[in-house]
């Protein structure tokens, strides 16, 4: 037989060949373990273990407050909390925008650009605040002339309206 045969079997006999762990009292000598062992179970049962390990592992960082201290993790409350700071700043920089505008009319009116008569601080607010008015969303003349031709391009040969009447049935 080559060599490299010879090595597998030795190597397949060793593996199960049976061995005995005996644990002895060192001042008697008295045996108070025994167990019959071969290099093939203790290779599974150690496999064994550490897959079990890594389950246990996995499940307890999954399912507990542990996984936050892995990053990329966030609690809840976290989320939470960055949401509430967002929307308070949101509403911060809302007064903030009113209150420049106030300030900014003041100055108008104290540098005598605006007469004080004139000053209103409803309508100053107002003025921040102020969505698009009518008068930017009705359209102009020559916006409805374009719709219409287009409309007339679209349907070149507009189909006549059918009097009840005059509707043949197929029967």
């Amino acid at each position: 037989m080559s060599k490299k045969r010879l090595k597998r079997r030795k190597f397949k006999e060793n593996l199960f060949n049976k061995r005995r762990l005996i644990i002895l009292n060192e001042d008697t000598f008295e045996e108070t373990f025994s167990l019959k062992l071969t290099l093939m179970n203790v290779f599974v049962v150690a496999t064994l273990g550490a897959i079990i390990i890594i389950f246990i592992t996995t499940f307890i960082i999954a399912f507990t407050p542990l996984r936050e201290f892995i990053p990329g993790y966030s609690s809840s409350k976290l989320k939470n909390e960055a949401m509430e700071l967002a929307l308070k700043s949101d509403s911060l920089s809302r007064a903030l925008k009113k209150n420049e505008a106030y300030i900014r009319s003041i100055q108008k009116v104290l540098t005598g650009e605006l007469e004080y008569a004139k000053f209103n601080k409803d309508s100053i607010l107002t003025v921040v605040d102020e969505v698009s008015s009518q008068a930017y969303l009705s359209a102009s003349k020559k916006e409805l002339e374009l719709r219409e031709q287009v409309t007339k391009e679209e349907n070149p040969h507009p189909n006549p309206p059918q009097k009840e009447g005059s509707r043949n049935s197929k029967k």
